[in-house]
């Protein structure tokens, strides 16, 4: 767009986007000529809003009315945002017992931190938890529950304990499973059960047939967690009922459509772990989401996790008029202390 526009066009984009964030309406020539921090006619403002609107940046609701920001010119303005604030380094300044996480149990902490997002942005706040079959241990231990129920013990490298139940068609003796747990450890530290169920199948056929038999009840517990694993669509959120009061959702039927496809949380949590990356903050705004039940919304997202690996995702889901400099800022601010929590 730098080639396409002067600074001064640049710089009404950003004033029409921040006013219309605040107040909701379209944005006239008037109060940007009124509001702009250098001098220019209330004309010279709707030539440039014309200019904006030709190449889809902002568009006119009817004849007489202001201008609104498309989906396209929230973006530009929004990776202007996320330039300047990656250079600044800042961040919300909160009291910091407010964002205190106590390292429990994973789902409370997970909990405790979708809440203080929720909290503080006054939108959804979510996290997903890990997937523990892609969390690289130090130590592993399996459990008899009953008799078709293992328990998972997983220790991270910075000490951090997950636990699954996993059902298994097979019968394991605690003392097959303390065996299975000593191979692991001493076999696959610091890798993934992901890695160890690919690796088995594979070696497998060159292991003695003395071992065999609990190798393959092995590879048939590690497969039946990963299955189970994955149609699992955990995650944890918290306000929804605050879109309730956003004017955004006053139509009913997008409200009743929203809610639904967060209770079907299955497409909603592939959606959010599919953009789980080494961005520090990601925004996806609108038709982005390519999700048509929540093409009127805006997500901001980053990840946590420890010093060695990513564990999973979390962030806001709010109307597209959002305060992005304040939400952006307090997604990256949980997300390390979360981060924090985990790794100490």
């Amino acid at each position: 767009m730098s080639n396409l526009f002067r600074e001064k066009e640049i710089q009404i984009l950003n004033l029409i986007v921040e006013n219309y964030l605040k107040i909701g309406r379209p944005i006239s020539s008037g109060l940007i000529a009124q509001k702009s921090n250098f001098k220019v006619s209330s004309a010279t403002v709707r030539n440039i809003m014309a200019k904006l609107e030709r190449h889809g940046f902002l568009f006119q609701p009817h004849t007489s009315a202001g201008r609104v920001p498309t989906d396209k010119g929230l973006r530009f303005y929004v990776n202007n945002l996320l330039e300047e604030l990656a250079l600044s380094e800042t961040s919300l300044e909160y009291p910091e017992k407010n964002f205190q996480l106590e390292k429990n149990d994973i789902n409370s902490l997970l909990s405790g931190a979708s809440k203080i997002l929720s909290d503080y942005s006054d939108n959804i706040g979510f996290v997903i938890p890990p997937k523990i079959s892609k969390v690289n241990f130090r130590h592993l231990r399996f459990i008899k529950i009953s008799e078709n129920k293992v328990m998972i013990i997983l220790i991270t490298f910075s000490n951090f304990v997950l636990t699954e139940i996993v059902e298994t068609g097979n019968y394991f003796t605690q003392a097959e499973l303390d065996k299975a747990s000593q191979y692991m450890n001493e076999s696959f530290r610091g890798k993934n059960l992901l890695y160890a169920r690919n690796y088995l199948l594979q070696e497998l056929p060159r292991y003695k047939v003395k071992y065999e038999s609990l190798l393959n009840k092995l590879i048939s517990l590690l497969k039946s967690y990963i299955y189970q694993e994955e149609h699992d669509s955990r995650i944890f959120l918290q306000g929804i009922s605050k879109l309730i009061q956003k004017p955004e959702f006053f139509q009913m039927e997008i409200l009743k459509s929203l809610l639904e496809k967060f209770e079907q949380k299955a497409k909603l949590t592939k959606l959010l772990s599919d953009f789980i990356t080494l961005d520090k903050v990601k925004v996806l705004i609108g038709s982005e989401l390519e999700i048509p039940e929540i093409t009127d919304c805006s997500l901001v997202l980053s990840h946590y996790g420890d010093q060695s690996q990513i564990f999973g995702s979390l962030g806001i889901i709010g109307p597209k008029r959002i305060p992005y400099r304040k939400i952006i800022s307090l997604v990256d601010l949980v997300a390390k202390r979360l981060s924090q929590t985990i790794s100490y």
